[in-house]
């Protein structure tokens, strides 16, 4: 893996997403309950927890698909809970979002998949902007010579690679990563680690990595935030989240595989 500082490139003196009292539920499901969190500008911040501890719905709700039950998010200087329909819309276009399946469109090959956002959210783009755009970001995950494959003929990594570059093609400032090691062999997950920190170079992004992997969170994250039972157990760097006397952040180092 790629030892990139990028501690440099944080700037904490501007908070980009800004989570203070999140609550929510389905039922009577407590999901999350009582969160605090702040992400600087230019930081990558991986929330860690297990499977089912609330880390997509997090992410649902900092993206306006889910509406809390109580609590204030603030991304990018604005309010969720204030924003209409257009508002959220014209908001995401400044979001990446990388989803843990990729969510290609099967019947679309690579070209068109990374087209569509730019085409559905840009009002009169130019053929040539559009194919300017797809080839830079192809370029950025070294997938150029897959512009015009089918997502079926794409190994789980191209795909998880060709996800990435989707969310970046509208160049946003915040890039949210699903479980992006989720289902990858161990030197494939060694390759989608390093182009995230790539990306966090390349576009100046601030991040927020979902993962149960601590491989990949203690190589992306400049800090981590342990998730469990609904609430963050610690926040920092990942020898001081782990260096926690916590039995449950420890069960979770323990049934971890580290490098």
């Amino acid at each position: 893996m790629k030892d990139i500082n990028s501690d440099l490139l944080i700037d904490k003196t501007e908070t980009v997403i800004s989570i203070d009292g999140l609550h929510k539920s389905f039922d009577d499901l407590i999901v999350l309950n009582g969160i605090d969190l702040k992400l600087y500008r230019r930081e990558n911040l991986t929330v860690l927890g297990r499977s089912g501890s609330g880390k997509s719905v997090l992410l649902k709700i900092i993206v306006g698909l889910l509406k809390p039950d109580k609590g204030e998010v603030i991304v990018l200087g604005k309010h969720l809970g204030r924003l209409d329909t257009a508002e959220l819309n014209t908001l995401r276009l400044r979001i990446g979002f990388s989803f843990q399946s990729s969510a290609l469109y099967d019947s679309m090959n690579v070209f068109q998949n990374l087209a569509f956002p730019l085409v559905m959210n840009i009002k009169g783009i130019s053929k040539n902007k559009v194919q300017e755009s797809v080839e830079e970001v192809l370029s950025a995950v070294a997938l150029s010579e897959k512009i015009f494959q089918m997502p079926a003929e794409l190994s789980g990594g191209q795909r998880k690679r060709i996800g990435i570059a989707r969310a970046l093609i509208t160049k946003p400032e915040i890039m949210l990563y699903d479980e992006p090691t989720s289902g990858l062999d161990p030197i494939t997950s060694v390759e989608i680690i390093d182009l995230i920190n790539e990306v966090q170079h390349r576009y100046n992004t601030s991040s927020i990595i979902i993962t149960h992997d601590l491989t990949c969170a203690k190589n992306t994250g400049n800090r981590i935030a342990m998730l469990d039972d609904g609430k963050f157990l610690k926040v920092g760097k990942f020898e001081e989240v782990f260096a926690s006397d916590d039995e449950r952040i420890k069960g979770f180092f323990n049934y971890n595989f580290i490098e």
